[in-house]
């Protein structure tokens, strides 16, 4: 009978986390006012400038955390790799020093 709780809140928090997923992106693949199509490599810099970025967004309209015009899924993988190189699992992130007791 546990199994059956914990399955049935698995299902809802799933259900409720579906809820929360954004929709498609209709500019992708359309090029901005310049012409320009985001790819793998323009994504990669606009994660790894990101935090910065963000900060910018908050306080102007002509800085946009993320690029629309882009070509979809190379863009936001670059973007993830990007973003990634800061955190802890990336090459610049946190490393572990051994502490002798």
């Amino acid at each position: 009978m546990r199994i059956v709780q914990t399955l049935v809140m698995l299902l809802l928090v799933l259900i409720v986390l579906t809820a929360c997923v954004p929709g498609p992106n209709s500019f992708v693949d359309k090029p901005s006012e310049d012409g320009r199509i985001a790819g793998f490599w323009r994504g990669l810099w606009h994660g790894i400038v990101s935090p910065i970025t963000f900060i910018i967004s908050l306080f102007t309209r002509n800085v946009q955390f993320y690029e629309v015009h882009n070509n979809g899924n190379w863009y936001d993988f670059g973007f993830v790799l990007g973003a990634g190189i800061l955190s802890s699992g990336g090459l610049l992130g946190a490393r572990k020093h051994k502490h002798d007791n």
